[in-house]
């Protein structure tokens, strides 16, 4: 069964260089990316589907995802920072390609401040677009 590591890093690989596409929100709880189904996830990492759903669950409990009947999963700004260090880690070219030059900078630097600093209005809720691309209103794209 895969753990909490292996499922981010099977999400960020998919987003990166599969689906080749990443969808950032900005509001003033913090910053949240979509990530891909459990079913895609465990397609990826070659296990059965049920062999996620129990990591996704302490996922969830542990704060760092949060799933919504119909809509999808995504993470919560704690699971955000986690995601960013493992792309900084090991995909900041990849990141970067995608996201455009200095939206991944961006992005760190956001998640640098505090939530309530985001709330007393010294960040306004954002959400990123790419000229280049139509459709869904957070999504940044090649």
């Amino acid at each position: 069964m895969p753990d909490q590591n292996e499922l981010f890093d099977a999400a960020v690989q998919i987003l990166l260089f599969v689906d080749r596409r990443v969808t950032i929100s900005i509001a003033p709880g913090g910053v949240s990316m979509r990530l891909p189904t459990t079913r895609k996830l465990a397609e990826f990492l070659q296990v059965p589907h049920y062999y996620v759903l129990p990591t996704f669950d302490g996922m969830e409990q542990d704060g760092l995802i949060r799933r919504m009947e119909r809509i999808g999963i995504s993470t919560t700004p704690k699971g955000t920072s986690r995601i960013l260090r493992m792309i900084e880690e090991g995909y900041t070219d990849a990141a970067e390609e995608i996201l455009g030059e200095g939206m991944f900078t961006e992005l760190l630097k956001r998640m640098e401040i505090s939530p309530d600093q985001t709330m007393r209005g010294r960040l306004s809720p954002v959400e990123l677009h790419s000229p280049d691309i139509e459709g869904e209103d957070s999504t940044v794209s090649e």
